[in-house]
């Protein structure tokens, strides 16, 4: 066991010196533009440039190749764009597994058990995806709240005489982060070219938001029909404003739900975290017994059961 945590911590440790120490994409290209620039040649390489945009799963050519042909990888890095994270899928990867090792190793040991081990390593190492879901979340509740307003500038734009893409590049500038931002890049893609109907389809596959759809829909199913779009603004904006204020009286009916549901799944973990430390001896006798780790196991998949049914509860679609 001792020669297994040892390598354990040499790999964690390796790997971790590797993240930090490993320049950055644009660190990168800086440093062959400099060298470009030394042996006079940085004309012709800014000429021969390939303008295509290329997706990249990471900064390592042969990792990169490889999470090309994956399925999963392309899932992970539209997870990424969604949560506006500064990541690439090849670190995001790399860190699941310093976690797994690294957890299920020093689990591994502690309990003496390697089915344990493996267990609570594949648990602990979905951490960056949970945490890229959290944030995720977060920043598409974020905009919700700013969409109404963006709605409103939209339409008073156009009012104004402006025509869709000037309206849609002051929502641009005018609006926060992140609409604005989403908004900017549906800007950047028609004035490089691409029609407006696909941009705007573009922006709705980026933000899974349900508001965003009917704006979007209204949008186009105008541009298809006729008629005034200010006008369909402001009853798309009216429609989301009432959905937000629904939205919010529903969280707080079910706060009580929610905060029922984090109590009793992290209670136990608590608990006997703290038994552990009060009285070691105690706590590990329901480790080392047989018995002890079967009503463990039960234990965790009751607490499974019962957390989705929580969620099933409080989780109310409007």
């Amino acid at each position: 066991m001792l020669i297994l945590l040892f390598l354990v911590l040499v790999i964690v440790t390796f790997l971790i010196v590797l993240v930090i120490t490993k320049p950055s994409k644009e660190e990168s290209e800086l440093g062959k533009r400099l060298a470009g620039i030394d042996r006079g040649n940085a004309t012709n390489e800014a000429v021969d440039a390939d303008i295509l945009k290329h997706e990249s799963y990471s900064d390592l050519p042969i990792v990169n190749a490889l999470l090309l042909r994956m399925k999963v990888a392309v899932s992970v890095d539209t997870l990424i764009k969604q949560a506006n994270a500064n990541w690439t899928v090849g670190r995001l990867f790399l860190g699941a597994i310093t976690i797994f090792v690294a957890v299920g190793g020093l689990t591994a040991t502690y309990f003496h058990s390697v089915p344990t081990g493996l267990v609570l390593g594949v648990i602990a190492g979905n951490a960056p995806y949970v945490y890229l879901l959290f944030k995720r979340k977060a920043r598409l509740r974020k905009f919700e709240a700013v969409l109404p307003d963006a709605i409103d500038l939209l339409g008073r734009a156009l009012r104004a005489g402006h025509a869709i893409t000037a309206a849609i590049e002051m929502v641009a500038q005018e609006i926060p982060d992140p609409v604005g931002m989403e908004f900017r890049r549906v800007f950047e893609e028609q004035t490089f070219g691409l029609p407006i109907r696909e941009a705007l389809q573009n922006l709705a596959k980026r933000v899974p938001v349900v508001d965003l759809q009917f704006l979007v829909t209204a949008m186009l199913v105008q541009k298809e029909t006729g008629g005034n779009l200010a006008e369909v603004l402001d009853k798309a904006g009216a429609v989301i404003r009432e959905r937000s204020r629904l939205v919010g009286q529903l969280r707080i009916y079910t706060a009580q739900g929610r905060m029922t549901g984090w109590i009793l799944g992290l209670l136990p973990f608590v608990i006997f975290a703290a038994m552990s430390f009060v009285n070691r001896s105690y706590a590990r006798n329901l480790i080392d017994d047989p018995m002890g780790r079967k009503a463990v196991w039960i234990g965790l998949g009751l607490m499974v059961i019962g957390v989705w049914m929580i969620r099933k509860i409080v989780d109310v679609k409007v």
